[in-house]
This record gives C-alpha cells, sequence and structure tokens, in this order.
C-alpha cells in the first residue's frame, strides 16, 4: 500500500484544504473525518478570502510542504 493512502487524516485535511481554496461550500464535509476535513477547509477558504491562491499561495499550501 502507499503511503499517502496510510494517513487518513492528513489525506481528509488535504481534500477538506482543496475543497476550501477552490470555493466549494463546506456542506460538501463527508461524515468520515470530519473534524480534519473541516479544518482543511477552513485554511483553504482563509487562503482563498485572502487571495492567496495561484502562483501567490505556494508558500501557505500544505500539499507542497
Amino acid at each position: 500500500m502507499k503511503k499517502h493512502k496510510r494517513d487518513v487524516q492528513r489525506r481528509a485535511y488535504l481534500k477538506g484544504y482543496q475543497a476550501g481554496i477552490s470555493g466549494r461550500s463546506r456542506d460538501d464535509c463527508p461524515a468520515s473525518l470530519r473534524a480534519d476535513w473541516l479544518g482543511g477547509w477552513r485554511d483553504g477558504r482563509s487562503d482563498f478570502w485572502e487571495g492567496r491562491i495561484g502562483v501567490s499561495g505556494i508558500q501557505s499550501n500544505p500539499m507542497l510542504a
């Protein structure tokens, strides 16, 4: 099994971050791992509102860390 599939909580956080940065609603949150997904969504939304998208958001993107 690949390593990225083992850490389910981090993966949920990253999926939530992707949803937040793309402007999707938090109603899209899955029932499982809700807290991790919403944490990523909140961080993604704050980056979206502050204009850290595209090239200007590379420093804050958790997927590149």
